[in-house]
C-alpha cells in the first residue's frame, strides 16, 4: 500500500516538472467543459493508456514498441483534428463529412457541434493524449520501470504505474479547475469565448506539431528550472514501504565521522537492527572464493557491495570497497562483491572475469546473475553498501556514491562491537586515478544517456530510433544534453550497434568526465576510433582510454573514459567515429 501511495505522490509532482508541458495544451483545451462528463473521462482515459503503454515498454518486446509508435501516428492525427476543430465550428463541420462518427465526436469534444458533450468522445481524447504522453522518468518512475524490467510482467508494476498516472492526473484536474474559472471568468468579463477557444486550439495544433517532429525532447533538455527530482526522492526516503533503519539510513549523503564510544565499557554500535540478512544462495557462480553460506560467516563483519561492473558509480566506489577489504581483512571484516548484472553483456562471466582483473579486485564475488540476491535484499540501487554484524543482522546500508567515511566507522563500529580490538583510525583515502576518480560535482550538467531505445531520450537526429532495424541516420548540432547518430546503425533495446564502418555519435555535454560504455559486438575483433571535442584533437582534454590525438580501441564491452577536461570545465560537442562497423554502443555517463 505504501508504495502505491509513493507511486501516486510521483505522478502528482510530475505537473511541477517541464516533461508536463507538451500535453498541457491538450489537457487545458478542456478547461470550462463538465467535469464528470468530459474532464474526467479524459484524464482516466489519458492515466490508463499511460499504464498500459509504460507497463508493454518496461517489459515487453520490439512489437510493443511498434504497435506504440502506431498508436502515437493515430493519436496525432486525432489530436491535430481536434485542435482544428477548437480553431472554428465550420471546421469541425468540414471534417466531419468524409468521417462521420469521428467529426461529431471531434465536434461533441469542443463543444462546438450540435450535439451534447459525451463520456466516449471526452476518453477518447483521453486515449490519445496518454498515447503521447512521456513524462520524466525521475527517482519514482525509474524505481517502478526498473522494478518491472528486473521481475517480469506482473500486477504490482501495472498498480504502481496506475497509481503514479492517476496522481498526475490528479493534480492536472486540480489546475483544470482553476483554469476553468479563469476562463469562465473571461468569458463573462471580456466575451472572449470563441478567442480563447481559438487560442487553445492554436495551441493544440502546435503541440502536436511540436512532438510529432520530436521537437519536445531536445526543448524541454534545455529548460533549465529544477526538477522534482529531489522531491520525489524526499518522498522516497521518508515513505520507503520498508525502511532500512534510522540514522543510518542515507542516499548519497554528505560525508560524516561520528566520535568514538567510550572505550572503558564494552563497546555497543547505536547503529540500529534492520533486520536479518537474507541468504546469498542463488548466485550463479562465484569468483575469487568458494561459495559462501551465512553460517561461514556467522561470527564475521560482513560488507554486501552491489555493483554492475560498466556502472560509472560504482567503479568509483571500488577503490573504496578494495581499500576496506584490505585494511581490515585481518580484523574480521568480509567484503562479497555481489554483482548483478544492468546489460546483457554484463551477464558473461568472462566480462566479469576481467572486469575484476582490470580492478584488481580480490574479494569474493556473487555472479547473482538471475538477481536471486537482489531481491532478497530488496534492492533497488547500484552500488549499495548492506553491513551485516557478527550475529548476522543488518546494521546499516547505503546507496550510491559518497559517504565513504560514515560508512567505514560503521564498519569499525561493528568490528569493534564483535570483539576486534579496531581502533579508531582516520579513513582510506585511496589514491583513485582515470575512471575511477571522484567526479566534479560541482560541474555535472549532464545525466546517463542510454543509446537503447527501451530508455532513450533526447535523440536529436532528424530522423528519429528506428527500433531493431538498419537505418541511416544524420546529426547536426544537437542542443545541451541532446544527441544523435550518424551512418547506418540498428538501434536494439539495449543499445546502437553500427552496421557499416564511418559511423559516429555525437553529443553535446557539459561536465568534467564524458564516459561511453562500448563494446566490439558478436566478432570481438577490436574497434578503432577517433573522438574529437569542438571538431578538434583533445588533447589535455583526453581521457584514459584514448591518447592526445583522440585515438583508440574498443577491445572489451566496458566502460571508456573519453574525455576529462583539463581546466574550465564548459558545455562542449563530443564527436566519436569508428573505423571499424560492429561496435556496439550502450550508455553515456558522466563525471
Amino acid at each position: 500500500m505504501t508504495l502505491l501511495i509513493i507511486a501516486y505522490l510521483g505522478g502528482a509532482l510530475t505537473i511541477l516538472s517541464p516533461c508536463i508541458l507538451p500535453i498541457l495544451p491538450f489537457v487545458f483545451a478542456r478547461a470550462g467543459q463538465p467535469f464528470v462528463r468530459s474532464t474526467l473521462p479524459m484524464l482516466a482515459g489519458m492515466a490508463a493508456t499511460f499504464a498500459l503503454v509504460a507497463t508493454l515498454a518496461a517489459v515487453g518486446g520490439s512489437w510493443a514498441i511498434r504497435a506504440n509508435e502506431y498508436g502515437r501516428l493515430a493519436a496525432i492525427v486525432l489530436l491535430a483534428l481536434f485542435g482544428a476543430s477548437l480553431l472554428s465550428p465550420r471546421i469541425a463541420s468540414t471534417l466531419a463529412r468524409p468521417i462521420v462518427d469521428l467529426g461529431n465526436n471531434i465536434m461533441n469534444a469542443t463543444g462546438g457541434g450540435r450535439g451534447t458533450m459525451t463520456v466516449k468522445s471526452a476518453l477518447l481524447l483521453g486515449v490519445a493524449t496518454g498515447l503521447l504522453w512521456a513524462p520524466c522518468a525521475g527517482p519514482i518512475l525509474g524505481l517502478v520501470l526498473t522494478g518491472a524490467a528486473l521481475q517480469g510482467a506482473n500486477l504490482q508494476t501495472t498498480f504502481l504505474l496506475i497509481a503514479y498516472a492517476a496522481g498526475a492526473a490528479t493534480s492536472l484536474a486540480v489546475a483544470l479547475l482553476v483554469g476553468g474559472k479563469l476562463f469562465a471568468a473571461m468569458k463573462r468579463s471580456l466575451g472572449l469565448g470563441d478567442r480563447i477557444r481559438q487560442v487553445l486550439g492554436a495551441a493544440v495544433l502546435a503541440g502536436v506539431a511540436v512532438i510529432a517532429l520530436g521537437l519536445d525532447t531536445s526543448l524541454l533538455a534545455r529548460i533549465s528550472y529544477a526538477s522534482t527530482a529531489s522531491l520525489e526522492q524526499a518522498v522516497l526516503d521518508r515513505l520507503h514501504a520498508k525502511p532500512l533503519g534510522g540514522a543510518s539510513s542515507e542516499v548519497a549523503s554528505k560525508d560524516m565521522v561520528i566520535a568514538a564510544a567510550d572505550t572503558k565499557k564494552p563497546f555497543r554500535s547505536d547503529l540500529p537492527v534492520e533486520g536479518y540478512a537474507p541468504s546469498l544462495d542463488g548466485a550463479v557462480e562465484w569468483l575469487n572464493s568458494k561459495p559462501l553460506t551465512s553460517e561461514q560467516l556467522r561470527g564475521k563483519v560482513v560488507l554486501v557491495d552491489f555493483w554492475t561492473y560498466s556502472c560509472i558509480n560504482c567503479i568509483r566506489t571500488i577503490p573504496y570497497v578494495r581499500a576496506w577489504a584490505e585494511k581490515y581483512a585481518n580484523q574480521g571484516l568480509v567484503v562479497i562483491g555481489v554483482h548483478a548484472p544492468e546489460f546483457a553483456f554484463e551477464k558473461k562471466v568472462d566480462n566479469v572475469k576481467k572486469a575484476i582483473g582490470d580492478f584488481q579486485i580480490g574479494y569474493p564475488v556473487a555472479i547473482d546473475n538471475d538477481y536471486s540476491i537482489w531481491r532478497a535484499f530488496e534492492n533497488s540501487y547500484w552500488p549499495a553498501a548492506y553491513l551485516i554484524d557478527a550475529k548476522g543482522q543488518i546494521r546499516y546500508h547505503h546507496f550510491g556514491e559518497g559517504n565513504y567515511n560514515r560508512t567505514e566507522k560503521a564498519i569499525q563500529d561493528l568490528l569493534r562491537e564483535a570483539g576486534s580490538q579496531t581502533a579508531a583510525t582516520a579513513p582510506v583515502v585511496p589514491d583513485a586515478k582515470g575512471v575511477e576518480a571522484g567526479p566534479d560535482l560541482s560541474n555535472i550538467r549532464s545525466g546517463e544517456t542510454y543509446l537503447g531505445y527501451e530508455q532513450a531520450a533526447n535523440f536529436a537526429s532528424p530522423e528519429g530510433l528506428q527500433p531493431d532495424t538498419p537505418h541511416n541516420y544524420s546529426i547536426a548540432e544537437p542542443g545541451l544534453n541532446g544527441w544523435g547518430l550518424s551512418g547506418t546503425w540498428t538501434v536494439g533495446r539495449d543499445q546502437a550497434t553500427l552496421d557499416q564502418p564511418g559511423g559516429g555519435i555525437t553529443y553535446r555535454f557539459s561536465a568534467r568526465d564524458l564516459h561511453l560504455v562500448l563494446g566490439p559486438g558478436a566478432g570481438g575483433k577490436p574497434i578503432r576510433f577517433q573522438v574529437k571535442i569542438d571538431g578538434k584533437a583533445p588533447g589535455p582534454d583526453h581521457g584514459a582510454d584514448i591518447d592526445a590525438d583522440g585515438n583508440g580501441t574498443v577491445t572489451a564491452t566496458r566502460l571508456y573514459q573519453l574525455v576529462r577536461q583539463s581546466g574550465t570545465v564548459a558545455a562542449r560537442n563530443f564527436e566519436i567515429s569508428f573505423l571499424d562497423p560492429g561496435v556496439q554502443a550502450y550508455a553515456f555517463t558522466f563525471g
